[in-house]
């Protein structure tokens, strides 16, 4: 397996962790300024992380 795959997996995985994690905090959430501020953190690095791991794995071509 190639390392950037498998640097892509594991980059699309730590945005699926972030994305769930902000979806918890966003069920959580009593409206506070510090919640809202986290929610976004976390969502936007998850976004970033998930959707640059799938652009790294797909674009990434087998060598046999």
């Amino acid at each position: 397996m190639n390392l950037k795959r498998t640097f892509g997996a594991l980059l699309t995985v730590l945005g699926i962790v972030g994305l769930i994690y902000a979806a918890v905090i966003f069920v959580n959430a009593s409206g506070g300024a510090k919640n809202i501020k986290s929610l976004i953190i976390y969502g936007l690095l998850g976004l970033v992380f998930f959707l640059s791991g799938i652009n790294l794995v797909r674009t990434t071509k087998d060598e046999a």
